[in-house]
């Protein structure tokens, strides 16, 4: 994977690699207490959406959607359980991209807030939670 400079500002659209590279660097800023717990938590970066995801979700554009947590949240788990699906967070670079340039957001800080929404889905927060680690983060 390729080493995204932290201050690197975009001027135009990072390939998947670099993305990929910004969420790295996104989970690494998670607060300590938290990131020791996310260890397990991968992360994969596709274009869009599929149609089979959207339709699970209830959402009828794919530009609507700019990431998704999938597997099991800490709170669901148990020592029962046999085997679970991977935990991993997808980033869908297109609708990221897009949102970018019509918020005008640096491109650090808008994967970081997808990363960050989405591992607080690891966790099992609530909105609230997830709106107060993100101002911590800020």
């Amino acid at each position: 994977m390729s080493e995204v400079s932290p201050s690197r500002r975009f001027t135009t659209p990072p390939s998947a690699e670099e993305m990929a590279a910004l969420a790295e660097r996104a989970l690494e800023a998670i607060p300590a207490r938290l990131r020791r717990h996310v260890g397990d938590v991968g992360v994969a970066i596709e274009e869009m959406p599929d149609d089979a995801t959207l339709d699970d979700l209830g959402i009828e554009s794919a530009w609507d959607l700019t990431g998704l947590y999938s597997g099991t949240p800490l709170t669901r788990r148990s020592v029962d359980d046999i085997a679970r699906p991977p935990n991993l967070i997808f980033l869908y670079r297109q609708p990221i991209l897009l949102e970018w340039v019509e918020t005008g957001v640096d491109l650090y800080r808008l994967v970081r807030n997808v990363v960050v929404h989405e591992v607080a889905h690891h966790f099992g927060f609530s909105d609230a939670e997830i709106e107060a680690l993100e101002r911590q983060m800020e």
